[in-house]
């Protein structure tokens, strides 16, 4: 049976929160599936823009995937992961519809694939993934709530436990 590990943070405003991604880009290896999830304006996208701005992507170019279902950002050469990929279930009608998007080839890959709104669609998430659930708790502040489904995320955890 997998273990898990959690960290709640506050993040302060959107850039507190952009940076989270960034910190967290530092952490995950390639193959690391990401699932968001958070009301609307919780700041998904905003973390991802972190995560690809880190990456080598510039954060102007990430936008939410609500009507395209996927983007696909490739990473500069070099990098262990090659690409990122950023999904939206919010739009999909259920999970088959989700499955037919090509997730399950994409989790093979070393890539990052970032899932907005994943509660839509638990089922087609791997055995191990890190859960993000952003909640709006003021004008500007956030909670994230970190948790690492499976042990490949525990170190992930417990760097950022040790971040001031």
């Amino acid at each position: 049976m997998s273990s898990e590990a959690a960290i709640t943070m506050t993040l302060a405003n959107e850039d507190a929160t952009r940076s989270l991604g960034t910190r967290l880009a530092e952490l995950l290896p390639p193959g690391s599936v990401i699932a968001l999830n958070g009301t609307l304006g919780a700041g998904k996208t905003r973390l991802v823009q972190g995560l690809a701005l880190a990456a080598g992507v510039p954060a102007d170019a990430v936008l939410s995937p609500t009507y395209t279902l996927i983007h696909e950002y490739p990473l500069p050469s070099g990098s262990s992961v090659k690409k990122l990929y950023h999904l939206d279930a919010y739009r999909v009608r259920d999970e088959d519809e989700f499955w037919e998007l090509g997730v399950e080839e994409l989790y093979e890959q070393p890539a990052w694939v970032i899932i907005e709104w994943a509660e839509r669609v638990p089922r087609c998430l791997p055995r191990e993934y890190l859960e993000i659930r952003l909640t709006v708790t003021g004008s500007e502040t956030r909670e994230a709530r970190i948790i690492a489904h499976g042990d490949k995320f525990q170190a992930a955890i417990e760097s950022l436990k040790k971040l001031p």
